[in-house]
């Protein structure tokens, strides 16, 4: 009995076969590409999430004697994307994707209707779907008048495997369509941004069936006996489910191309004016509240395109002790920013540069403005009553110790890294799939996770710190009234 996740990730795909405990029995990755034809824009080729999927099947197939008892399926998928499909299910545009900000005035309509906090819990950011779908109607009205469903990208992969329009409830939280206290699409949401309910994919919770697979992919795949497709989950909700994180106060912080701090809250208690999200969990009756900021391994990316020297090498250099913060600072905005600011057209800045300024005390600041920003989060989850007291580190930067020891310093909480963390979402993905086919519950099936290493905070660093962040929050205003 085998059972697969599959994380569809903003750069590429991650297919991870596990056995009934859960454990990896092997994986296979496809890349594809992400297009911006405009300054602010963000596509991808929905046939090229398809592509990349068959190939790992099919690798995983000919590795794994084991893939053809496969059972069940689990899809988690980068969210807010807005994946356009005709009466034939084929994509009517390329998909609009979470961190295209073109929408940014059509969000901002939507977020001053009296209903649009109260219902979905949630400031309508530019990145979310409802917004993209306004623009259409703007700009493409033929494309707009279309439309026969709005998937989520995930959703599209499950329309693939089951030829059924379903998704789950935590990716939709996402949407700006959904009452996430309800846990249901509404109608008043739905008609404040000219849809129509019928448009929407059925939802289910994302530990619950969706649908089988396909009779086409069973042969294709070699699999003979029924496979239960589960609902599945937006990509951070199915990194909690990878590391445990089901009840109030566990969560993670994620260096992945945007950045993440996420913890589960057994209730719903939305605080929109926090520009944190509420979403609904992959599991019924829980919630999880995310701070987020756009641009985390991004920034130090984009350094390292500039430099023309490796992440690696960049972070390397600095050497193991994190040290006293630096003088310069980075406001790490490259593509706008969600949680506090709410502000799609906030750019990134450097601040303090001088004629002594090295690549190194770049690179430094560029760490620390992402690790800033997270606090950020951090402060506006306190508000809400949240205690932080351990998180998880995933996502590819947390392979840097010295990043997280920064973060857990910045943020005054320890850090664990888990052993295998690097199949975060893809986990949890197959951890729902487990649940999905077979009787077993949450509780038992989504445990914490054998831990690599537990980092705490430098006690001795963190005054100054504090002090480096009080002059990061002072910045921000003097940058967005120079821009």
């Amino acid at each position: 009995m085998a059972f697969l996740g599959i994380d569809l990730g903003t750069s590429g795909l991650r297919a991870l076969l596990v056995d009934a405990a859960g454990s990896p029995i092997g994986w296979a990755e496809h890349a594809y590409a992400t297009h911006h034809p405009h300054p602010g824009w963000s596509e991808q080729n929905p046939k090229d999430w398809i592509d990349a999927l068959t190939s790992a099947a099919r690798e995983l197939r000919d590795a794994h004697p084991e893939f053809s008892g496969l059972k069940g399926i689990g899809v988690s998928g980068h969210m807010h994307g807005a994946v356009l499909v005709d009466e034939t299910g084929d994509p009517i545009r390329p998909c609009i994707m979470w961190n295209d900000t073109r929408s940014h005035e059509e969000a901002a309509r939507l977020d001053a209707m009296p209903q649009t906090r109260v219902i979905s819990g949630n400031v309508a950011f530019p990145g979310f779907t409802a917004p993209k779908l306004e623009w259409v109607r703007a700009h493409e009205p033929e494309n707009h008048a279309r439309i026969s469903k709005v998937l989520l990208p995930a959703a599209y992969v499950n329309w693939y495997l089951t030829g059924e329009y379903v998704s789950d409830i935590s990716d939709c939280s996402g949407t700006g369509w959904l009452d996430v206290r309800a846990r249901g699409w509404s109608e008043r949401l739905l008609t404040a941004g000219n849809m129509r309910p019928d448009q929407m994919p059925r939802l289910v919770e994302g530990c619950d069936p969706a649908g089988q697979l396909r009779t086409e992919l069973m042969s294709d795949w070699g699999i003979n006996q029924p496979v239960i497709v589960a609902g599945g989950a937006g990509d951070n909700a199915a990194t909690a489910c990878g590391i445990g994180a089901l009840c109030e106060g566990q969560g993670f912080v994620s260096l992945g191309t945007s950045g993440v701090l996420l913890l589960a809250r057994d209730g719903c208690d939305p605080a929109p004016e926090t520009a944190l999200h509420c979403f609904c969990h992959a599991i019924p009756d829980r919630w999880c509240q995310m701070g987020v900021m756009l641009s985390a391994t991004n920034s130090l990316n984009w350094l390292s395109r500039i430099s023309g020297q490796s992440p690696a090498t960049l972070t390397e250099a600095l050497g193991p002790d994190i040290g006293k913060p630096s003088d310069e600072l980075f406001l790490p905005y490259l593509s706008g920013e969600r949680t506090p600011h709410n502000d799609a057209q906030i750019r990134a800045a450097f601040l303090g540069l001088d004629t002594q300024t090295s690549l190194d005390d770049m690179t430094r600041a560029v760490l620390n403005g992402v690790a800033f920003a997270l606090r950020d989060s951090a402060e506006a989850m306190k508000t809400t009553g949240a205690d932080i007291n351990k998180l998880y580190a995933v996502g590819g930067g947390a392979a840097s110790r010295y990043w997280v020891e920064l973060i857990a310093t910045i943020l005054g909480t320890s850090i664990a890294l888990p052993k295998g963390g690097e199949f975060g979402a893809a986990l949890g993905a197959a951890r729902l799939a487990i649940v999905a086919a077979t009787d077993a519950r949450p509780e038992d099936v989504m445990l914490a996770p054998e831990l690599c290493e537990g980092i705490t905070p430098r006690v001795d660093l963190i005054q100054a710190y504090d002090d480096a962040y009080e002059r990061f929050r002072s910045a921000y205003p003097a940058v967005r009234s120079a821009q």
